[in-house]
């Protein structure tokens, strides 16, 4: 019995969601999990500081990283008393029944030293019509879920104006897709966060675009030197960005244990950092 008891106090807090609400974008699918939606949650009152993160996770645009990039960040967020509000946005179609489309050749890889290679910090590595097509519609998705958030600002004890992103991988392409498409304050976040996220279609930026936060491994190929280009591209327009590009290991990462061993662990202190240093976090 003590050992059963030992072994679950060792396990990692998990957040529940307390809320499901569809989106104005979903189309009504018959698969719950398929449609457009935000899963919120919420710290406990006494811990709640008013910031509120909605988080896009990864998945190639093809599936959604949910336990890793929402679950597990929206215990450690909450603990922060930070609400989390899990995006689930639109995916392209499978082919052939598997995540690819059958015979689809990747380009060749881009490695951190040619950020130049990318102009406007478009990463995509396949532009077609149908991928092009799905990314409006999950950015559609990410900007519903803004307003929507905002509009129960009151409700879930956040801040109107301290609403904002956290996008992992593919995520972080959707979250940067939203904001180029933000046609208003009410649906524009105030900050982004990218964990190794790059952009997926060229980007315009403005002198009073949101602070942004960029974090990657240097040997994540294509990734890597896409989130430079976009880091220039900020700073080009006189907006406010911060770059982190960890030198250990190589590919995604999602929240790490604190072990000290690494460099790359430490992104998830740095964001919370980051979210005090901005005012978003008080």
């Amino acid at each position: 019995m003590k050992r059963i008891l030992f072994i679950l106090l060792s396990l990692p807090f998990v957040s529940w969601a307390q809320t499901r609400c569809f989106l104005p974008t979903d189309n009504a699918s018959t698969d719950e999990n398929a449609r457009a939606a935000i899963e919120v949650y919420l710290p406990s009152a006494e811990k709640a500081n008013g910031c509120a993160v909605i988080l896009c996770p990864g998945g190639a645009m093809r599936w959604l990283s949910w336990e890793s990039d929402v679950v597990k960040m929206a215990a450690f967020l909450n603990e922060q008393g930070i609400a989390a509000i899990g995006l689930r946005y639109h995916l392209m179609p499978k082919v052939d029944g598997g995540p690819m489309p059958k015979g689809l050749k990747m380009p060749p890889m881009v490695d951190v030293t040619h950020p130049d290679h990318f102009p406007q910090a478009d990463a995509n590595p396949m532009h077609t019509s149908v991928g092009d097509s799905i990314l409006r519609l999950a950015a559609m998705d990410a900007r519903a879920a803004v307003r929507m958030v905002r509009q129960h600002a009151q409700e879930w004890h956040i801040h109107p104006d301290r609403i904002g992103y956290l996008g992992s991988s593919a995520g972080g392409g959707v979250a940067l897709a939203a904001l180029m498409g933000a046609a208003n304050l009410q649906e524009r976040p105030d900050f982004i966060c990218t964990n190794f996220g790059p952009s997926l279609m060229p980007v315009t930026v403005t002198a009073d675009a949101p602070p942004l936060l960029i974090m990657t491994r240097a040997d994540h190929p294509n990734v890597a030197a896409g989130l430079v280009a976009l880091f220039m591209e900020w700073k080009k327009a006189g907006a406010n960005a911060e770059l982190h590009i960890y030198g250990d290991g190589n590919g995604p990462y999602e929240l790490l244990p604190q072990t000290g061993t690494t460099t790359t662990e430490s992104w998830s202190a740095q964001m919370i950092l980051w979210l005090k240093s901005k005012g978003f976090v008080k």
